[in-house]
C-alpha cells in the first residue's frame, strides 16, 4: 500500500510501526456551527482510510478531537447568550447527527480540548522547560527560531514565514511567526489556572497534546484539510517534536480544495453549503459517494449539477444491490456448471482490482469504476436463472467493496414535501412539453415506491 507524503512530497510504502496497529489523528471540528461540506469531504475522505485498514485486517486506534474553546466559541456564546460549554455540546451532538447520517463511523476517542486541560499546561511546561517557548505578559509564545526545521511540513524556509506571518495582536513576540500556546485571561472569556496566570489553550497546542496522549509520541498519520498544513500542522510538528524529541507523524494525508461552481467556498459570496442544507435535499449517501468519486487530493468542484449525475450514479448501484436481492429471493439452490464456475471467478478479479486501485493512496475514484464495471456485467449476464450460490457470491463482494466506501445502499422513505415538490417539478416539466424530464421523475418516483396517477383534478400519488 502507497500513501502520498505531504512531508516528502511523494507517494510512499506504508508500514505501520506496530505490527498490524494503524495510529491516526484527524484534526475535527470548531465546534460553534453545523459542519459545512468541505468538512464533510475531509471526514469522509479519511472514514474511508480508517475503513479500508479495517478491511485489510489492521485495527486502527483513530482520534479525531473537538476544538470546544477558541475565538470563534467565544464571540458566538456571546451573540446568542449562551455559555460556550452549552454552545459546544449543542454543536457537538450536531455534528454526530450529520456524521452518522453520512455513515462516519464514530473514532475510538473523541477527545475535547477543555477535558485536557491539565495535559496542555504540562505540555506547554515542558517547552517551556527545554528553551522552545517564553512567556510574555501572562501568555506564552512558542520561539519558531529554536525549532530549526520549522517549515518543514510547508515546505518553506524561515525567512519566507516571515514575510507572509499574520501578525498576532501582541506585537512585542520575539519574531512574526512565534504562535501562541496559552492566552492570558480576557473578561467574560472562560479561562483556567496556570503557572502563567489565568487563561485558555492556543489551538495548535490542544491538538499536539490530545495526538500524543492517546496514540503516542509517534502517529502512524496525522491528517486533515489542506488549509491545516500551515500554520496549524507546521505549529504542530514544531511543538511536539521539540517537547517529544521524536518524529511526531510518518505520513501526513491532506485532502484537495473543495469549490462551489467553480469559486471557492465563502460566506460572503453566498455559495457557502453545510452538511443539512445539502442533506436536506439529497440521499446523504448520495453526498458521501459524491465527494469519493474524485482522488482525495484533487480539488473537488461542488454543484448541484455534479451532484445530480452522482446522484444517478448513486442509483444504478443501489438498483443492481436490489435487483440482486430480489433474484435472491427466488434464486434456484442448484450445483454451478463449470461456466458458472468460471464466471464467479471474474469477481474475485473485480475485488483484486478494486483493491489495487485502493492500495494506490486511497483511490477511490477508481475503486467506483470497478463497482461500475461489475453493474454492467451483473446486468448482463444475471437473471432469473442464475443459481442461489452465484449470486450470494456476487451481492456479498459487491456489498463487502461498497461498505469500504462507507456505502451501505439503505433506504430512505420521501418525506410527503419531498415527493410534493418532485411532483411540482413533474408538472413543469409537462407544462414545458419536455416529456422526458417528465417520465424521468415519474420513474425515479417509482423507483421509491410512489405511484402516480394523472386525474382531471390534478396528480394523485400513493406509497405502493
Amino acid at each position: 500500500m502507497k500513501i502520498y507524503n505531504t512531508l516528502t512530497r511523494k507517494k510512499e510504502e506504508f508500514v505501520p510501526l506496530n505490527d498490524n496497529i494503524v495510529n491516526m489523528y484527524v484534526c475535527g471540528p470548531t465546534v460553534y456551527n453545523f459542519i459545512h461540506i468541505g468538512n464533510a469531504r475531509a471526514f469522509i475522505v479519511f472514514d474511508t482510510v480508517r475503513r479500508y485498514f479495517e478491511y485489510k485486517g489492521y485495527k486502527v486506534n483513530y482520534v479525531q478531537n473537538f476544538t470546544d474553546i477558541d475565538d470563534k466559541l467565544i464571540k458566538r456564546s456571546h451573540e446568542e447568550n449562551t455559555t460556550v460549554k452549552e454552545l459546544a455540546d449543542r454543536y457537538i451532538e450536531e455534528y454526530f447527527k450529520d456524521a452518522d447520517s453520512l455513515g462516519i463511523k464514530r473514532a475510538t476517542v473523541h477527545p475535547r480540548a477543555t477535558e485536557n486541560i491539565d495535559d496542555i499546561i504540562n505540555f506547554v511546561k515542558k517547552l517551556i522547560d527545554k528553551g522552545f517557548a517564553y512567556v510574555l505578559n501572562g501568555d506564552v509564545y512558542y520561539d519558531t527560531t529554536k525549532f530549526k526545521e520549522y517549515g518543514k511540513l510547508s515546505h518553506k524556509n524561515i525567512d519566507e514565514l516571515k514575510a507572509g506571518a499574520r501578525i498576532e495582536v501582541n506585537e512585542d513576540k520575539k519574531n512574526p511567526t512565534d504562535f501562541v500556546l496559552w492566552k492570558a485571561a480576557k473578561e467574560g472569556e472562560p479561562s483556567w489556572d496556570s503557572p502563567w496566570g489565568k487563561g485558555r489553550p492556543g489551538w495548535h497546542i490542544e491538538c499536539s497534546t490530545m495526538s500524543t496522549k492517546y496514540l503516542g509520541k509517534t502517529l502512524d498519520i496525522h491528517a486533515g484539510g489542506p488549509d491545516l498544513i500551515f500554520p496549524h500542522h507546521e505549529n504542530e510538528i514544531a511543538q511536539s517534536e521539540a517537547a517529544n524529541d521524536a518524529e511526531f507523524a510518518r505520513f501526513w494525508m491532506h485532502i484537495g480544495y473543495l469549490n462551489i461552481n467553480n469559486e471557492k467556498m465563502s460566506k460572503s459570496k453566498n455559495n457557502f453549503f453545510t452538511v443539512r442544507d445539502i442533506t436536506s435535499q439529497y440521499d446523504p449517501e448520495v453526498l458521501r459517494f459524491f465527494m469519493l468519486t474524485s482522488h482525495y487530493r484533487n480539488p473537488i468542484n461542488f454543484s448541484h449539477d455534479l451532484l445530480e449525475q452522482s446522484k444517478s450514479g448513486f442509483l444504478r448501484l443501489s438498483n443492481t444491490v436490489d435487483n440482486l436481492r430480489h433474484l435472491l429471493d427466488d434464486a434456484l439452490d442448484r450445483e454451478l456448471s463449470d461456466e458458472e464456475k468460471a464466471y464467479k471467478e471474474k469477481y474475485d478479479e473485480y475485488k483484486r482490482r478494486f483493491e489495487e486501485a485502493m492500495d494506490d493512496d486511497f483511490n477511490t475514484a477508481d475503486a467506483i469504476s470497478v463497482l461500475f464495471e461489475m453493474v454492467r456485467d451483473i446486468n448482463t449476464n444475471i437473471d432469473g436463472n442464475s443459481p442461489k450460490e452465484l449470486i450470494e457470491y456476487i451481492l456479498d463482494i459487491f456489498l463487502k467493496l461498497s461498505s469500504v466506501l462507507g456505502i451501505s445502499y439503505k433506504k430512505r422513505e420521501l418525506l410527503d414535501d419531498e415527493i410534493k415538490k418532485l411532483i411540482e417539478k413533474r408538472e413543469e416539466a409537462r407544462k414545458a412539453k419536455n416529456w422526458a424530464e417528465a417520465d424521468k421523475i415519474r420513474d425515479e418516483l417509482k423507483k421509491q415506491g410512489i405511484a402516480l396517477e394523472d386525474t382531471p383534478s390534478g396528480v394523485r400519488w400513493k406509497r405502493i
